[in-house]
């Protein structure tokens, strides 16, 4: 296997895009906006910032989304919003704000609920009772561009996968044009998904979440709390190199970088990445799959505008 790229073949019509969520602090600031410069390299289609259920992280997120517009010149910077734990009137008024930082595309989700995740889940009254009237509130107030989640191996709330891809259609109907996926490991999860959501009639992408694995025990635990599995061979991988940091790096970025590259093969061009605010890993895999740099994606050299 080679270190250099593993997919050099027709790279340059691969799509990236990068999500990050607000810092709690100065030095989470720091290096939020450093990764997020350090990543602007492989010229992002967009990227987008968490926000917390209820708004919890409103404040943050909004002047986050402002800072990344403004002064990283990030104009397709996505603000995700949350219908749970608010009314109607202060989704709209949370609509506003983003609207006049200069946001034109949304990540429209439902929210977990506010006892967490597990938790059951009852409409806020007078709010928007799911992400399918969010996206319908979001499509009645401007011409944004408004991404849903979707879930390869189904929603944890929910039943079935069919129930989840009537969801899907539904905010699809009501205004979607992108659907991101939650993280998943199984690529043939994923491609059955696909396919079953291709026979229900829906058309607009459907953009592989990836989550390259920094902390194992970590990603274990989000996948837990989410639904996703994580195959056996990945702690097969990565259990062993708990005390070699520089192996499991490595390693880590092959798992990523595989994936992506299977992906590709199978025909998908674009791909989120959840960065979890952290540059290294991110970057080793983009080069390792042989995303092109932004100043080679400009027809300059890499490098000459160093």
């Amino acid at each position: 296997m080679s270190d250099r790229t593993l997919y050099p073949a027709e790279r340059g019509d691969l799509r990236l895009s990068f999500e990050y969520f607000p810092p709690k602090n100065e030095e989470m600031e720091r290096q939020l906006f450093d990764t997020a410069r350090s990543l602007d390299v492989f010229a992002p289609g967009f990227v987008s910032v968490t926000y917390g259920a209820g708004g919890s992280t409103k404040s943050r997120s909004l002047t986050t989304v402002k800072r990344l517009i403004e002064e990283c010149d990030m104009p397709g910077t996505a603000a995700h919003l949350t219908c749970v734990g608010a009314s109607r009137a202060e989704v709209d008024q949370v609509i506003e704000e983003f609207a006049k930082a200069g946001v034109r595309h949304f990540v429209a989700l439902r929210g977990d609920p506010p006892g967490g995740i597990g938790a059951s889940y009852s409409p806020f009254p007078g709010g928007y009772e799911n992400a399918a009237a969010l996206v319908a509130g979001l499509a009645r107030r401007g011409r944004f561009e408004i991404s849903v989640s979707a879930y390869p191996e189904k929603h944890p709330e929910s039943s079935t996968v069919d129930a989840d891809i009537d969801m899907l259609k539904r905010k699809v109907d009501n205004g979607a044009t992108r659907a991101l996926t939650q993280f998943f490991f199984d690529n043939d999860d994923f491609e059955r998904y696909l396919e079953r959501v291709r026979a229900a009639g829906i058309t607009i992408p459907i953009v592989p979440g990836i989550l390259p694995i920094n902390n194992f025990a970590q990603v274990t635990k989000f996948a837990g709390l989410c639904g996703a599995r994580v195959p056996e061979v990945l702690a097969t991988r990565l259990a062993h190199l708990d005390d070699k940091p520089e192996e499991r790096f490595k390693e880590a970025t092959h798992i990523a970088a595989e994936q992506i590259a299977d992906l590709a093969r199978r025909g998908i061009r674009d791909f989120h990445l959840y960065t979890m605010n952290r540059a290294p890993l991110i970057s080793a895999v983009c080069d390792l799959v042989g995303f092109p740099h932004r100043a080679a994606a400009d027809g300059m050299p890499q490098g000459a505008a160093a």
